[in-house]
């Protein structure tokens, strides 16, 4: 039961973090960013709130299994998966509320070399762990490229 409890305080924290950042890009939304010159590839809006919901799962269940594991490496893979997540959360302050597409470019380009770490680090620690970060990856190569195209065309 108590590992059950770890996972979904995981997820519970991912979810709020992300409520909280999608808070801060709700004006930007508005007003700055439909005004950019996007990607053809851009998804809907409403594509963006779906899976950003499946993977805030996904990286819950994750460092939940992270957290539940008897591994030497367990805490710092744990605290691997916290810096990954501030670096997910700052970008959208700099993208969005900042309106600075640069320093969301370097901040994702720092986001997605932090989960391949943690991918390949939690790995041994825990396989479904690693696995579940993998969409996640697929995810933000897809938004690295959305960020630089805005980057080179605005």
């Amino acid at each position: 039961m108590r590992k059950l409890v770890i996972i979904f305080i995981s997820i519970l924290i991912c979810i709020l973090l992300g409520d909280i950042a999608s808070a801060y890009q709700k004006e930007a939304l508005q007003t700055w960013y439909p005004e950019l010159v996007r990607s053809a590839l851009t998804p809907p809006g409403w594509v963006f709130a779906l899976v950003w919901t499946f993977l805030y799962i996904a990286m819950g269940v994750s460092f939940g299994l992270v957290l539940n594991a008897s591994h030497p490496k367990q805490r710092r893979v744990a605290l691997l998966f916290l810096v990954q997540l501030l670096a997910n959360f700052s970008w959208s302050i700099l993208f969005f509320y900042k309106a600075c597409p640069v320093c969301g470019l370097v901040d994702i380009i720092l986001l997605d070399l932090l989960v391949v770490i943690y991918i390949v680090k939690s790995y041994p620690i825990n396989k479904y762990s690693s696995l579940l970060f993998v969409p996640y990856l697929l995810w933000l190569c897809l938004a690295t490229y959305l960020n630089a195209f805005i980057v080179w065309y605005n």
